[in-house]
């Protein structure tokens, strides 16, 4: 043989140009079968061992570490993405000399694949990233690069001036009202972020949020959230009004052990009410590590909501282990509740599911009197929705609440009460 690189493939994952980076490389005995053949199995096993051995002669900075039969990782961090390029180079280049087995000598073909990140980039993310690359090392029949740029350049661009305004106090938390269907009481709010970028204006989250955890600035942003959700929970007590504030909790931080103490440890210090929202989809996403964190929430005395209800895969199996307090009906089933004959079946069901696991229910996005009246008769407990109130800034929040603005409902809602509930109970 007189080729050492069967396959190689290079994934890139996204990264900030102003800190380190991480490299992850996965290198592969591709003709591992031919020589099993020939050396038997008791030599072959060992083999990975004389691979690693020579990659860390070659990288000797760096983590290398035999993962499988035929498998080695290697892990190291750079000050320029481009390292991955010669790194791998490096390691084919390895491979060029045969190896020494028991005296004789063989030629090891390899398989390559590697990703690179940020040096704060999510390590499975990485990893899968990596080995994504690998199998596609695998399909091909001559060395193959290929740079994949998690974010478009303007997106980086963005991220860079997010971590900054961070620092720079641009970021500024609204707060939407969750209001008690019945007794008509504002029992807590859902902090939602925005920025005030110096020359683009007002950006919403939908803008920047994915930005933020694809580059790996949401463990920071978050924070920032729930410091300052307790910090204007004081301001609320100061003016009269003990509220629990909700913050949005990104699936990428539900594993993330580092986050969960920093935030445990944040909101136990705090003295505030403090609730997170998390998405069911998240929850799914690593099941094991979600439910245990949420845990921890809870037993700190944090009030934990399942958000954006029936929006993706629902699980009752995941359902019914989550320590969560609220359930949050998707607004898409609310937006269509008096037009649609399938969504008011749904939203019944899913009160009574969530009644029956000891949970309240807030129907979000209602802003309709006739879907309001119509929620309250299926029995839910609280609402949110422009129309109530749409995202206010604090002050503005205090000003609502101290005119009452939320128990100003209007007789038709009262005359859309009093005929849905009398159509429902003939139903």
């Amino acid at each position: 043989m007189d080729a050492v690189l069967d396959n190689s493939h290079l994934v890139r994952a996204v990264a900030d140009t102003r800190v380190a980076w991480r490299f992850h490389v996965l290198v592969e005995a591709a003709n591992f079968g031919a020589l099993r053949r020939y050396l038997g199995c008791a030599r072959a096993d060992v083999l990975v061992d004389d691979m690693a051995e020579r990659l860390r002669v070659t990288f000797p900075e760096a983590r290398v570490r035999a993962t499988g039969r035929n498998l080695i990782e290697l892990d190291v961090e750079g000050d320029v993405p481009d390292r991955l390029d010669t790194m791998m180079d490096a390691a084919c280049q390895a491979f060029q000399l045969p190896l020494d087995l028991d005296g004789e000598r063989h030629l090891v073909k390899i398989a390559i694949g590697g990703a690179v990140g940020a040096w704060n980039a999510d390590e499975v993310l990485l990893a899968e990233e990596a080995e994504q690359a690998l199998a596609k090392a695998r399909e091909s029949d001559k060395p193959v690069t290929q740079a994949i740029e998690a974010l478009p350049r303007d997106a980086m661009k963005l991220a860079e001036e997010l971590d900054l305004a961070i620092d720079r106090g641009e970021l500024v938390l609204f707060y939407q009202p969750k209001v008690h269907a019945r007794r008509q009481e504002i029992t807590s709010a859902e902090a939602l972020i925005r920025w005030q970028h110096p020359t683009r204006g007002l950006i919403l989250p939908g803008d920047f949020i994915a930005v933020a955890e694809q580059a790996h600035l949401i463990h920071r942003l978050t924070l920032w959230t729930i410091e300052q959700a307790i910090a204007d929970a004081q301001k609320l007590r100061d003016s009269g009004h003990n509220l629990r504030l909700f913050v949005n909790i990104s699936g990428q931080l539900l594993s993330d052990d580092a986050f969960v103490a920093s935030a445990c440890r944040m909101v136990g210090n705090g003295n505030a009410e403090i609730g997170f929202e998390v998405t069911e989809t998240s929850v799914i996403r690593d099941p094991g590590s979600a439910i245990a964190n949420l845990q921890r929430f809870a037993d700190i005395g944090i009030r934990v909501a399942i958000d954006d209800y029936g929006a993706g895969l629902s699980s009752l199996a995941y359902l019914k282990q989550l320590p969560a307090r609220e359930l949050k009906i998707d607004k898409l089933f609310v937006t269509q509740l008096t037009s649609s004959n399938r969504d008011p079946l749904i939203v019944r069901s899913t009160i009574d599911l969530a009644h029956a696991l000891d949970m309240e229910v807030v129907a979000e996005g209602v802003e309709t009197h006739a879907a309001l009246a119509l929620l309250t008769v299926m029995g839910c407990d609280m609402i949110q929705g422009f129309l109530i109130s749409r995202p206010i800034a604090l002050d503005a929040f205090i000003a609502f609440m101290r005119e009452d603005r939320h128990r100003r409902t209007p007789e038709v809602t009262r005359d859309s009460f009093n005929r849905l509930a009398a159509t429902w109970k003939r139903g």
